[in-house]
């Protein structure tokens, strides 16, 4: 689908994906995660993205992940949230350095913040969905980790939610970087628009101005 059809300011929002420090920044635990967003261009790339959406006038929201310091509420129901929970430091525990978005991604003034405690994507037992709607939000921007299973989980969410979905693929990563390309090929063109990150910056400038 064509992006001119799509990128309406008012009613597209983007949003960041676990983009904090404890996840792909300086505390994080899973090294080759961190790798694969440094070889991949993705902060760069979705800082500007970010930048022409707010210039724009659209929504900017950071999905988040947070534990308690006692883990309550948490559970080791997949290997995954195991990893996490077993993992050493102070983790994401609200206010901390680690749970902090990236310097490169703001957050702006303007900019929500929705958390979350368990769970592997976005939108499950967040305020994810109420917000957009109450933005007046169709279609929503992607960026983030991991094409693994968060990107794709909340693509899929958004979807049956009733959002239309792009995902610029230089805005995302995944490890290794060969599966990032499969996913990219055969399973999100069949739920969002795959783009790029210039097409879109491109986009929100043309519809701004």
């Amino acid at each position: 689908m064509n992006l001119a059809q799509i990128i309406d300011p008012p009613s597209t929002a983007v949003i960041t994906v676990e983009c904090q420090r404890g996840v792909i920044g300086a505390g994080a635990i899973f090294p080759a995660l961190v790798d694969a967003v440094n070889e991949s261009g993705m902060i760069a790339n979705g800082q500007s993205v970010l930048a022409a959406a707010r210039k724009a006038g659209s929504p900017v929201l950071h999905g988040v992940a947070h534990r308690r310091e006692d883990r309550g509420g948490q559970t080791a129901n997949c290997r995954l949230l195991a990893m996490a929970m077993k993992a050493p430091g102070e983790g994401l525990l609200p206010g901390s350095d680690n749970a902090r978005i990236i310097p490169e991604f703001g957050p702006a003034d303007s900019d929500f913040i929705v958390p979350r405690i368990h769970g592997v994507t976005i939108f499950h037992g967040t305020e994810m969905d109420a917000l957009l709607r109450n933005l007046n939000v169709k279609t929503v921007v992607l960026l983030g980790v991991s094409l693994n299973i968060a990107i794709l989980g909340s693509a899929i969410e958004a979807v049956n939610a009733g959002y239309q979905v792009v995902v610029p693929h230089d805005g995302t990563a995944a490890t290794p970087p060969a599966y990032a390309q499969a996913v990219l090929e055969h399973s999100l063109p069949m739920v969002a628009t795959i783009t790029d990150c210039q097409s879109l910056v491109a986009s929100f400038t043309r519809t701004a101005n």
